[in-house]
């Protein structure tokens, strides 16, 4: 599988530069791969994982393995990647000059010249169209969801980033809209207590990045974001502290809710904290001991100990959920 780190080694480019520091590509190549990889790479492919939220209504409704339904939820699935590839593609545009300044984000290819603005608009545009068309396939009020994830991340890209706590407050409710648009995909009935969770979870997520970004701004003096002028570390890691305690008690509270139990005809769910609780503290550690928070998806694909918790985690919910006649639940 190629990255844009293999496939951009040798490309002959006048590198930009940061403040007085030639900044040179970590990888670039010639050839068709290498003018194709950078516009996947701005349309944040990578990221599409995120999207795997709408199929949660399916997984946690006990419904993971019927096939029309995962047919609707892919088709949700793809119609959501694009969407948030415009937005990404959006947000590149607008943070093009600042990202020349960032460690890390001055290799995105809008912000170093590997593709133009009007192209990268253009790549939205079409990401748009695609995302939209496949959305109205599933249903008019999945429409209607994809529209609302759009235009709320579009104000979030033109300018409400900038506000602080709004700005943690808007990512998390991008990952709301994705789980409730799979339960309209699938028409499955979503409990409250799981939208409060996936909401929760997001925002734990969402300020650990900013703690990741006041940890860069410490080190290399740069004003990243705007909006890290209304937080600093220790505002941050008691709102860690204080997401991850409410956290616990939601997944608690919906793994013995009488509805939850009635609907899945099982109360051992609950046995299934216990990898809440060890991601959750893994996590607080990676952020505050390590200062290693960065992006969410890189640290999940990084980082073994939260890869073999999710892994039990899912495993766990399965026999549960899918398998209770098996001895060990008897």
């Amino acid at each position: 599988m190629f990255t844009l780190r293999d496939i951009m080694h040798n490309v002959t480019n006048t590198p930009l530069t940061s403040g007085t520091t030639q900044v040179t590509h970590p990888s670039m190549k010639r050839g068709l791969l290498g003018t194709v990889i950078p516009y996947l790479q701005l349309m944040r492919v990578q990221q599409w994982v995120k999207n795997s939220y709408l199929f949660l209504p399916m997984f946690f409704s006990g419904e993971m393995f019927r096939l029309p339904l995962l047919v609707q939820a892919g088709w949700g699935f793809l119609s959501f990647c694009f969407v948030a590839s415009s937005i990404y593609i959006i947000n590149d545009y607008m943070d093009r000059e600042a990202d020349r300044l960032h460690p890390v984000k001055q290799f995105r290819p809008m912000a170093y010249g590997l593709v133009s603005g009007t192209s990268g608009l253009i790549l939205s545009g079409v990401c748009l169209a695609l995302g939209v068309g496949l959305g109205a396939m599933v249903k008019d009020k999945f429409l209607f969801v994809l529209l609302l994830y759009f235009f709320m991340n579009l104000a979030y890209s033109l300018g409400l980033k900038n506000i602080s706590i709004l700005d943690v407050l808007i990512l998390s409710m991008g990952f709301v809209f994705r789980v409730k648009a799979g339960g309209v995909a699938t028409h499955i009935a979503i409990s409250e207590w799981l939208m409060i969770m996936v909401f929760l979870l997001s925002i734990f997520m969402a300020v650990a990045k900013r703690r990741d970004d006041l940890v860069i701004k410490q080190k290399s003096g740069l004003d990243l974001r705007a909006s890290l002028k209304g937080y600093n570390i220790d505002y941050l890691n008691l709102i860690m502290a204080l997401l991850a305690a409410v956290i616990v008690v939601a997944y608690l509270m919906y793994t013995i809710s009488p509805e939850t139990v009635a609907r899945l005809k099982t109360y051992r769910l609950y046995y299934t904290t216990v990898f809440v609780l060890a991601g959750l503290l893994r996590y607080l550690q990676i952020t505050i001991v390590e200062n290693n928070t960065g992006s969410p998806t890189r640290l999940l694909l990084k980082d073994r100990f939260l890869q073999l918790t999710l892994l039990a985690w899912i495993a766990s919910f399965y026999f549960i959920l899918y398998m209770p006649d098996i001895s060990l639940f008897k």
